[in-house]
Order: C-alpha cells, then structure tokens, then sequence
C-alpha cells in the first residue's frame, strides 16, 4: 500500500530558492510514484509584506535588506540560474529588476487551492515573475496566469477585486511563523517533519522516503 504523505509547501511568490525547492520536490515525488499518496498545500509566506504597490528595485532591495554587495548579488544570481537549470526552471534574471508585494498571489492562490489548481498556479506564478519578468502585485498578470492554468477570469477577479480570503492568509502566515518557520521554502512533512530550503531532488528522495519507512 502506498504511504500517506501531507505536504505544506510554506513559500512566496517572488522566492527564487521557492521556485526551485518546488521544481525539486515535485520531481522528487515522481520518483516515488505510487509507492506515496500525497496530498500537497501550498501556503503563504511573504518575505516583504510591508512592500509598497510600486515595489522597489531588486539590488536596493537586496543591499538594504541583507547587506549585499553587487559582486555577491551576482554570484547569488549565478547559482541560482545554474540551480533553477539543473530542475528546468528558467530564472532570466534580466527580465526581473524589481520586486513586489505577494499578498494578493496569495490570496488567489488560496481560493485556487478550492478549485484543484493551487499548484499549476504556483508554477505559473513563479514563470511569470522569474522567467517572464511580469509583476505578481498586478492583477492583469495575476487573471492570465489563472487563465493559463483553466481558472476563470471572472471568478478569479471576483476575488481579487474583494478582500475575499485575506483574514485566511493572514491566519495561515502567522500559524507557520508561530511554529518557528522563518524563512523559505519550508517542507513540512505530516506536519512534524521539516525540510528546509531549496534541496536538489536527491535530498528531497531521501528524506521522504526515510519518513515513509518510519509511518
């Protein structure tokens, strides 16, 4: 019989290390095929929830918040292209010189997760923003990439036009930084196990298959 696995994938929209993590996992769980019976939730997490509708541009961003110099921007940019390429992501880093606010992709991505397409709109999302270079706060970028993935436009813009499922974001954020999740991605394996950060497919493997051998 297959094992039961629940998966929370705690993430943000506008997370390069996310994008990969969730390209990683994904794979990850093909390899186990049927040996597990997943059931996987994407949650939300903003690394800027202060962020203004304007954004700001992404080196200001990265040099005030974390003291980067460009010279390490650039090599943190490096390893990501050759990581996001190693799971067939594409990051065109070129595209992307700006970073936004994430509240309202995730309040979208809630309501998706009620229509069966959380995770095709988590992908389409990370494509947008890192591949194409289009901004996750506008909700003209947001409809087409619900378009994309078969949610309809109206009802997706019903939400987005309200503040329809802003008090559950806002509950589900605070439940997993209560529990200690203060950086992204995190894993959280039948709620008890934690898988940090944007692991190649291998780590994921072996640790999914180490708590199936343990349930």
């Amino acid at each position: 019989m297959s094992k039961p696995l629940t998966i929370d994938f705690v993430s943000d929209v506008s997370c390069p290390w996310c994008a990969i993590g969730l390209k990683s996992l994904e794979q990850a769980l093909h390899n186990l095929g049927e040996e597990a019976d997943v059931a996987l939730h994407i949650q939300p997490f903003e690394l800027n929830p202060q962020m203004g509708p304007e954004g700001q541009n992404i080196d200001e961003h990265l040099s005030e918040k974390y003291g980067s110099t460009p010279q390490q921007q650039e090599q943190a940019r490096a390893m990501i292209r050759a990581r996001g390429a190693e799971v067939g992501f594409d990051f065109a880093m070129g595209k992307r010189d700006r970073i936004y606010n994430t509240f309202d992709a995730h309040r979208l991505l809630h309501w998706a997760q009620g229509e069966g397409k959380q995770l095709a709109l988590k992908g389409e999302l990370f494509a947008a923003y890192f591949s194409r270079g289009e901004d996750p706060s506008s909700h003209e970028v947001l409809l087409r990439a619900a378009e994309v993935v078969g949610l309809d436009r109206e009802a997706a813009a019903a939400v987005l036009t309200s503040q329809q499922y802003a008090d559950e974001v806002r509950e589900a954020e605070q439940f997993f930084q209560r529990h200690g999740i203060n950086s992204v991605p995190a894993v959280i394996i039948n709620q008890r196990h934690l898988i940090a950060g944007g692991q190649p497919v291998a780590v994921f493997e072996k640790a999914l298959r180490e708590i199936m051998a343990q349930s």
